[in-house]
């Protein structure tokens, strides 16, 4: 009896084994950098809000612009798994200190457009 429960480990380890190897993923889909920041957003701005633009940052950091549909006033965040911050919240500060570690040149000037004249 133990040896046939030895071998069932021994095989359901192997299949295992193996479909990690080709891909296989346990458990539930982790959230792409973009729809996490939907999410807070959304639960930030309410359920009228839109991410407008979102780009990656360092490590799981997005930063983008956020905005209510119909409006045109957006405001920039900083997107981390565990916490959003946004350009409009009483914490200015901490908003710089985290869009320049996470998302450096994020709001750099455009280079200047090159000009055909001499």
């Amino acid at each position: 009896m133990i040896a046939v429960l030895g071998v069932a480990v021994l095989v359901l380890g192997g299949f295992s084994l193996y479909a990690l190897t080709q891909g296989a993923r346990f458990g539930p889909r982790q959230a792409t950098a973009a729809e996490r920041a939907l999410t807070q957003v959304r639960e930030q701005m309410g359920p009228q809000a839109e991410v407008r633009h979102v780009e990656a940052g360092r490590g799981r950091a997005a930063c983008g612009y956020a905005g209510l549909k119909g409006s045109k006033e957006a405001v920039a965040f900083v997107s981390r798994p565990n916490r959003i911050l946004m350009s409009h919240d009483p914490l200015k500060g901490e908003f710089a200190t985290l869009k320049s570690r996470y998302c450096p040149g994020f709001d750099a000037p455009a280079p200047a457009a090159i000009s055909g004249k001499s």
